[in-house]
């Protein structure tokens, strides 16, 4: 059933990928003041928005844990964290080069990147983190106060540019209550966040098969050592 789901979550999300790639490179007009490298706005937000979709659901994970002190939900939320990383060094990656072409920098120390940064930064140290403890138990509690803990910078990254005028951009989508995008200019970004959260989903249920294989062959070991 797993491997049924992650093919055609894979299937639907590469078809809808390609569909909108085509739309991205030759339907949407350039940005009237931007050019050609506005497009970059398809695959930051998107993976933007996939990462924070996930870090808080694996906080939601990590509360299960404290609650239920079971190592699977453990194993689920540090799944979870490990794909939401990944879309998170996307974002860095596009929005660096995004303000290396529009502002002439590839960095600058502004409220909405120096937030995001320091997000990223705590969750690198969540992987770190559970590198650095062995003992399971220990491991997956630490683990979740850390997950819950970086959800609150998260607001901090969603609301800065709100709070904070400087460097980037205000809000453009609607729902941030911008101006909004030229007509059919926004859809495609919604159809490529669809696409990467199905790409998250797949890689998500890889990573915890990978970690609940990993929590029996820790046991199994434990029992071993045992005897």
């Amino acid at each position: 059933m797993r491997l049924k789901i992650i093919l055609t979550l894979s299937v639907i999300a590469g078809v809808i990928l390609a569909w909108d790639l085509h739309r991205i490179f030759l339907q949407v007009p350039d940005e009237a003041n931007q050019g050609a490298i506005f497009r970059i706005i398809y695959f930051h937000v998107p993976a933007a928005i996939t990462s924070f979709t996930g870090f808080y659901l694996a906080m939601f994970s990590s509360i299960g844990y404290l609650m239920k002190k079971d190592l699977r939900l453990d194993s689920v939320a540090a799944s979870i964290n490990e794909v939401s990383l990944a879309f998170a060094s996307i974002t860095l990656c596009t929005g660096s080069i995004w303000g290396r072409i529009i502002w002439g920098i590839w960095w600058t120390w502004d409220p909405r990147l120096t937030s995001f940064f320091v997000c990223w930064l705590i969750y690198v140290g969540y992987f770190m983190l559970r590198r650095a403890v062995d003992d399971p138990t220990a491991r997956a509690r630490l683990s979740a106060v850390l997950s819950i803990f970086a959800c609150v910078d998260i607001v901090l990254v969603w609301k800065s540019i709100e709070w904070f005028r400087t460097q980037h951009p205000g809000p453009v989508l609607e729902i941030r209550g911008g101006g909004g995008m030229a007509p059919g200019m926004e859809a495609p970004l919604w159809w490529n966040f669809l696409a990467f959260l199905m790409l998250a989903t797949v890689l998500i249920l890889i990573r915890t098969r990978q970690e609940t294989m990993k929590l029996e062959i820790d046991a199994l070991r434990r029992q071993a050592h045992a005897f």
